[in-house]
């Protein structure tokens, strides 16, 4: 029997009404602003990228699993119903050429400074203490990847835990994902979970030749530290995920649950209400990038004004540090698409005995704690800490110092466990 109150079921029932009508109404939108922008393309791009809003093709059926149903079959009340008579189908394009941004794309010198790289390599932030001027290295240290979340960079480490680190044996790299940050941003990736696990295998464990490594991994970046354990299970001394968006992959529909789990079509709580409009609509989702991505500098002062403050802190910068074509594919290839593969590198990281531990905010309301019961429940060895009071990011944002202690402390034990793995 319910345990709610009259008046609370009166506002769940209020709520879940207005729902209706707001994303109705989004619904609407998204497939006007389709045309709208079809136009624009055409007339401001050479070869315009085309939306998902037709169904799937025969060519993109043959591609690998890895890209996910959810970026056509999203349901839309309006779309299949109506046309306008611009009807122009997918067109997928496999890999990364590294095409440059699109007309709707930033242009200042700190989102575009990769295309004048002469290598096409991740952004990387390095705290590596052990290395003097004679460029030798202590052959005993500890190598730490760092893989931040959605809508993030590498400061979300550099700027917590790498200034809190005093062991003089940790290497540690931070990278900026592909499509984020300073990393490049190709306009013609699908941003598949291969392609991030692939770029970080370029840019740090082949650049810097790391022949062992812990990972250390938020939210989003947890699908992507699994993927990139589950390739080198005998390089990887330690995971430590927070928060890590886990759902099962049984079943054909892995990538619609994990969109319906994580991104729910609801207006209430707020970051659930901007989740779902980012996550469902396209265009919607793009307008929103035009307005904020492309005009971050204004942005960026009109806020500087108002706090009157010189510098911002980095959650401001990032969230803004990307084109919607990135988030947009990250989004559904890697937390949705990427729901296709985590049992099965779980299970892979499970029978190497690789050491787990898992961190997550009893307040979070991003991602569900569900998830991290369930990732528990399918790696039983893993150390599972559920911190109350703690949200999204408070578990490392709120405690620098105790963490990074925590962090240090799991690294060498999980260094001795893997000598005995090893012998």
């Amino acid at each position: 029997m319910s345990t709610l109150t009259f008046p609370q079921r009166a506002l769940n029932t209020l709520i879940s009404a207005l729902g209706l009508v707001v994303f109705t109404f989004l619904d609407l939108l998204d497939f006007l602003l389709c045309y709208v922008y079809r136009f624009l393309d055409e007339l401001l791009e050479k070869s315009p990228s085309r939306c998902y809003c037709g169904e799937r093709n025969g060519e993109e059926g043959s591609l690998d699993e890895e890209i996910s149903e959810t970026l056509h079959e999203r349901e839309n009340i309006f779309r299949g119903k109506f046309s306008l008579g611009l009807r122009r189908d997918h067109k997928v394009k496999g890999g990364h050429g590294f095409k440059h941004g699109r007309w709707s794309d930033c242009c200042c010198e700190s989102c575009i400074s990769w295309q004048r790289k002469g290598e096409e390599k991740l952004h990387v932030v390095t705290n590596l203490p052990n290395q003097g001027t004679n460029g030798y290295e202590n052959e005993t240290s500890e190598n730490v990847i760092f893989i931040h979340g959605f809508l993030s960079s590498s400061s979300f480490w550099a700027q917590t835990v790498f200034p809190q680190s005093t062991q003089r044996n940790f290497k540690l790299f931070a990278v900026d994902l592909l499509g984020f940050g300073r990393s490049p941003k190709p306009a013609d990736c699908l941003y598949k979970l291969e392609d991030h696990t692939g770029m970080i295998v370029k840019s740090v464990i082949e650049s810097y030749q790391l022949e062992s490594f812990h990972l250390v991994a938020h939210s989003m970046g947890c699908i992507i530290a699994l993927n990139l354990a589950a390739r080198y299970p005998d390089r990887v001394k330690s995971i430590t995920l927070l928060a890590p968006p886990y759902c099962p992959s049984n079943g054909e529909n892995a990538s619609h649950n994990a969109l319906n789990k994580l991104a729910e079509k609801k207006i209430w709580p707020p970051l659930a209400f901007g989740s779902a409009i980012m996550s469902w609509y396209e265009h919607v989702g793009r307008t929103v990038c035009l307005a904020f991505c492309r005009n971050h500098l204004i942005w960026e002062r009109i806020v500087k004004l108002l706090t009157g403050k010189r510098g911002l802190h980095f959650f401001v910068t990032d969230m803004t540090k990307h084109t919607h074509h990135s988030a947009w594919h990250t989004m559904h290839n890697v937390i949705c698409g990427g729901a296709k593969t985590q049992d099965k590198n779980l299970e892979i990281i499970k029978k190497a005995g690789i050491s787990l531990k898992i961190i997550h905010g009893d307040k979070d309301q991003v991602v569900p704690t569900e998830c991290s019961y369930n990732m528990k429940s399918s790696v039983p060895h893993a150390e599972l800490q559920i911190m109350n009071g703690h949200d999204h990011n408070s578990t490392i944002v709120g405690r620098k110092k105790e963490f990074t202690r925590e962090l240090e402390e799991f690294w060498l034990y999980a260094s001795m466990s893997y000598v005995t793995r090893e012998q």
